[in-house]
């Protein structure tokens, strides 16, 4: 009829009756006709395979349902100290923040809202982490961090610490708290100090690159006692080399670089053992002297070098000079060593020649003339 309004609601659909925008009641699947000659009736639809309900009326229709309330809808009435789960067909599917309140269509979809209290604890269980990393929801509500072996990880709650972690997966509620998550390397790091200018104990100045090994050994006392432990022991390595080159000239440097790297040791592990750090080694890499210096000492080293080699040279020629009187010395005193001598003269000259001629035995050939042809 003209003044008649026809109404059909699928099966998997919802329909709320507003008369003067007042709701009445709730549709089930079926065909609904009203009266409604100055249309006040109006009917809203909804599609429940998708149960979260759209309206902007929920505390309305929890109000005006009252116990009949759970017939049509699940609830999640989520406390301010608590976070609300809503499980869709067995599944975690959405996180509720606190204080929401949400309705779901019941029918085809089976929703449980669960409640966590943020009171008893902030961490996620394994299984919502998985999950939420799984749907891409975890950084919206939560504050998450890997944890790396031989890495320690450190809580923040209202800028609070408040505990350590082991290596692994981590996640936290970011709700109602300011939440933080920081990971502090445990395994051995280097630390390099490049391109001090110094001034030895004789004014020679000088460009030194410093390299140190370092480790965190209490990653709280790392964190806590000083702002950045990095920094502070690149301080240090600064100052402890300053103080042991400035004590030393420029010829003890050079000379002895083992105890440079031992007094730069001794000074910055001393200092940055409060912070929750071991420094393992140091070692000074390079010493880099200016232009006109690396001149001057080339000059010296050539200068030594060559006194070296002259003693050398005249500690052999005396060394030969007296092999030369010993020799003179005993074939003077012995007739046949003399001859022996000559004989091995002889010996030399004969491998040299093609035919070799003797007049007058061997004294001719050793005291008179000999012909070579």
């Amino acid at each position: 009829m003209f003044w008649t309004k026809r109404v059909v609601i699928g099966d998997g659909e919802r329909g709320l009756v507003y008369r003067n925008r007042q709701f009445q009641r709730v549709l089930a699947a079926g065909v609904y006709r009203w009266f409604d000659p100055l249309d006040r009736i109006e009917v809203r639809t909804f599609a429940i395979a998708a149960p979260e309900y759209a309206g902007h009326d929920v505390d309305a229709l929890v109000a005006r349902l009252g116990g009949r309330l759970g017939e049509t809808f699940v609830l999640a009435d989520i406390g301010v100290d608590e976070v609300g789960l809503v499980l869709k067909n067995g599944k975690l599917e959405d996180v509720l923040a606190p204080g929401s309140r949400r309705l779901y269509w019941r029918g085809l979809v089976e929703v449980e809202v669960r409640r966590v209290s943020l009171a008893e604890t902030l961490e996620l269980p394994r299984e919502v982490l998985a999950r939420l990393r799984q749907l891409g929801a975890l950084a919206k509500v939560a504050v998450a961090v890997d944890v790396p072996a031989e890495s320690a990880g450190l809580l923040f709650v209202d800028g609070r610490l408040v505990r350590t972690l082991a290596p692994g997966a981590w996640a936290f509620w970011n709700f109602r708290k300011n939440v933080a998550a920081e990971v502090i390397e445990l395994r051995v790091q280097s630390v390099e100090v490049s391109g001090q200018e110094l001034l030895t104990r004789d004014r020679v100045s000088l460009r030194v690159n410093l390299a140190a090994t370092m480790r965190v050994t209490d990653p709280v006392a790392a964190r806590t006692k000083v702002a950045k432990f990095g920094d502070q022991l690149y301080r240090e390595l600064q100052y402890g080399l300053r103080k042991v080159v400035s004590a030393r000239t420029l010829d003890e440097l050079l000379g002895d670089k083992a105890s440079l790297d031992a007094d730069i040791f001794g000074y910055v592990r001393g200092k940055v053992t409060g912070f929750g750090i071991e420094v393992l080694g140091v070692g000074v890499k390079d010493v880099i002297l200016p232009g006109e210096m690396k001149e001057i000492l080339n000059s010296v080293v050539q200068a030594e070098k060559a006194a070296q080699a002259n003693v050398i040279r005249r500690r052999e020629e005396a060394n030969a000079t007296r092999s030369l009187l010993n020799t003179a010395r005993l074939i003077e005193e012995n007739p046949t060593l003399m001859r022996l001598k000559e004989l091995e003269a002889l010996e030399k000259v004969t491998e040299k020649i093609d035919r070799f001629t003797v007049f007058g035995g061997l004294d001719g050939v050793l005291n008179q003339l000999v012909t070579l042809k």
